[in-house]
């Protein structure tokens, strides 16, 4: 096993790319921490680890509250004692023109998309020290690629890119590797959030698939395993990266 003995902690773990991701970090070995603004979904993540055989614990969190990622913290320390990696997941996305988007819609995308990573990194930022641990931030290919109709999910996409090198350069020498993961459509919530807002969801979601090379779109567990690489020690030496997992994104413009 590639993690085992080894504590993780995924923000926006109930669903999706995050759920996938607790469950592969689980089958490695990993005790997971599994953070969620909705307790319901982290709790059946939970579930499904233990059943598995693995060891999880469900922590409801709002990655955008600085309080409540401090409960983060000590619920994590009063349970596993340690922290070795953080996996910055959680998002929402708003799918609109900058124009259409309200105030409040702009501020909570940025309060939980960028914000989240700012303050759960921060705050774990410590522990990972003393563990020579690590960071993996979720970005998108929608911080290099711009769609139509989803301006500030785009923008902090593109912020998180940015964040996840200064981070990286700033605490490379403590021994703390810090990342981003890039990924094309993935058959998960945001994604399906997305289909449904056009105007015939399901040409939407056919094609989406012909904008990738592999003329398809990603499922959450591929994104998982390339997370569990980041974490691993094969990506010793690998800090500062975006690391697009996309299936040739952008290969297939305009579709066919």
């Amino acid at each position: 096993m590639k993690l085992g003995k080894k504590v993780i902690v995924i923000t926006g773990s109930g669903a999706g790319i995050g759920r996938a991701s607790a469950l592969g970090f689980a089958q490695e070995g990993a005790s997971v921490i599994v953070a969620d603004i909705n307790l319901v979904a982290a709790t059946k993540t939970v579930d499904l680890i233990t059943a598995a055989g693995g060891t999880a614990l469900p922590v409801q969190t709002d990655v955008s509250d600085p309080e409540s990622v401090q409960k983060l913290v000590k619920q994590t320390l009063s349970t596993y004692l340690q922290v070795d990696v953080l996996v910055n997941n959680a998002a929402v996305q708003v799918n609109k023109t900058a124009e259409d988007t309200s105030f409040e819609e702009w501020n909570r995308q940025l309060a939980v998309n960028l914000g989240g990573v700012f303050l759960c990194s921060k705050y774990f930022l410590p522990l990972l020290r003393k563990t020579k641990g690590c960071i993996i931030n979720m970005s998108s290919v929608n911080g290099f690629f711009v769609e139509p109709t989803c301006a500030g999910y785009c923008a902090t996409k593109a912020a998180i890119i940015g964040l996840t090198k200064a981070m990286a350069i700033d605490h490379g020498r403590e021994g703390v590797r810090v990342n981003c993961i890039c990924p094309g459509y993935i058959d998960a919530g945001l994604a399906e959030g997305y289909f449904q807002s056009q105007a015939d969801p399901v040409k939407a979601r056919a094609d989406a698939g012909k904008l990738h090379a592999l003329g398809r779109i990603g499922n959450p567990g591929e994104v998982g395993r390339a997370a569990i690489f980041l974490a691993s020690d094969d990506a010793s030496f690998i800090t500062g990266a975006a690391l697009v997992v996309d299936g040739g994104f952008g290969s297939g413009f305009p579709p066919q």
